[in-house]
């Protein structure tokens, strides 16, 4: 069976190619700078993660221990209760609707209180104690004690 021309064409093409790249490649290697050695070729990482061509100082090395290092979540320690208990004075209640805002005295936060969080019944300027649970809309008060 007889070549197209079209198949010959690109025959001529991939030859014409291959001599090219190995013309290249030869080049490349008369070109090349002789003599260079492996130190010249090393690359080095300093202290803020940048390429540098001198190698580290061995003074700034930090040592790091193995269960130092933390992947996740950070373990966390025991909560005291106390800790969890706030005060705070209701600044508005709706007896109608039920709901209020307590300002923690500490951060000066506005916390909502729901009327089935009270244990005794509330009324503004009450100064109370309670304690923060994280409600799908935010911070809420929980355990709410009128302080006598």
């Amino acid at each position: 069976m007889a070549e197209t021309w079209n198949k010959k064409e690109r025959e001529k093409k991939k030859q014409q190619n291959k001599k090219e790249k190995a013309e290249r490649k030869q080049e490349r290697k008369e070109h090349a700078k002789d003599g260079k050695s492996f130190d010249d070729m090393l690359a080095y990482l300093d202290e803020n993660g940048n390429l540098s061509s001198k190698p580290p100082d061995p003074r700034k090395k930090i040592v790091v221990k193995l269960e130092d290092i933390e992947i996740g979540v950070p373990k966390q320690l025991p909560v005291n209760p106390e800790d969890l208990i706030r005060k705070g004075v209701v600044t508005f209640f709706n007896d109608a609707k039920g709901y209020g805002f307590i300002k923690d005295m500490e951060t000066q936060e506005s916390v909502f209180v729901h009327i089935n969080s009270l244990t005794e019944e509330v009324k503004e300027h009450t100064k109370v104690t309670f304690e923060v649970e994280m409600g799908p809309k935010g911070a809420n008060a929980v355990n709410v004690k009128i302080v006598k």
